[in-house]
């Protein structure tokens, strides 16, 4: 196991990954690599989750033939002339809320890599992820749908859209260089976010030793961290 035990020891390599992503790939991965992805992935979010998972569906042998990669998103989908479709942006969806679903997730759907907003918890990864050999990507920021959506080539097929509708639906999308997106739950089960909030708890004395004291105050502030009123 890599030894991180500081944001310091984050080294933020560039890493660019074909679709299916094999075990090679997933192994060269580490905590905080940016991430660009080229190939195919499909968008799989609460009702495909409750449709495979709760109700067992097969997810669609196609799609697994192409990809083992799922984005949590919301896709802003629209109809051509010609009765086709084009994905102009894509919004990423909160991971957490998919919660207990994951394992039998990853039992069902074969899926390797995680793409997504905000993360999980470091127990999760370690629950859920480590058996399966899978990792999670986070996006970078809010308001990236339309710089995500630049780098959907095409829309390859949409599954059970009568039923689910356009944000629910699984779309499958071809991208190119769709990214960028932070490894933040590695295959050994750590979080970058929990590493950084680590981190900053154990500074924020440092913080508020040098704050100085308020020329006037209203009731309730303080410079002490340990005096501090919710």
């Amino acid at each position: 196991m890599t030894s991180i035990a500081r944001l310091d020891d984050v080294r933020m390599d560039e890493v660019e990954l074909g679709t299916p992503v094999g075990p090679a790939d997933l192994a060269r991965l580490k905590l905080g690599d940016v991430v660009y992805i080229s190939g195919v992935l499909y968008t799989a979010r609460e009702s495909v989750y409750r449709k495979v998972v709760e109700r067992g569906t097969d997810l669609p042998a196609s799609v697994r033939a192409l990809t083992n990669v799922n984005f949590h998103c919301s896709p802003a989908a629209a109809v051509r002339a010609d009765g086709s479709y084009a994905v102009e942006a894509v919004t990423a969806t909160a991971s957490f809320r998919f919660g207990q679903s994951m394992s039998r997730w990853f039992e069902r759907s074969g899926t390797k890599v995680v793409v997504g907003k905000a993360g999980l918890t470091e127990l999760a990864y370690r629950e859920w992820f480590v058996p399966h050999g899978a990792v999670y990507l986070t996006t970078v920021g809010y308001g990236m749908g339309a710089a995500y959506g630049r780098c959907i080539k095409r829309v390859v097929d949409v599954h059970w859209l009568a039923e689910l509708g356009i944000a629910q639906a699984l779309w499958v999308l071809e991208v190119e260089r769709l990214g960028p997106f932070l490894v933040e739950g590695d295959r050994e089960g750590r979080s970058l976010f929990a590493l950084a909030n680590r981190e900053i708890n154990l500074r924020l004395d440092e913080v508020y030793r040098g704050l100085p004291p308020y020329a006037m105050g209203r009731f309730g502030e303080t410079t002490a961290r340990t005096d501090e009123i919710v």
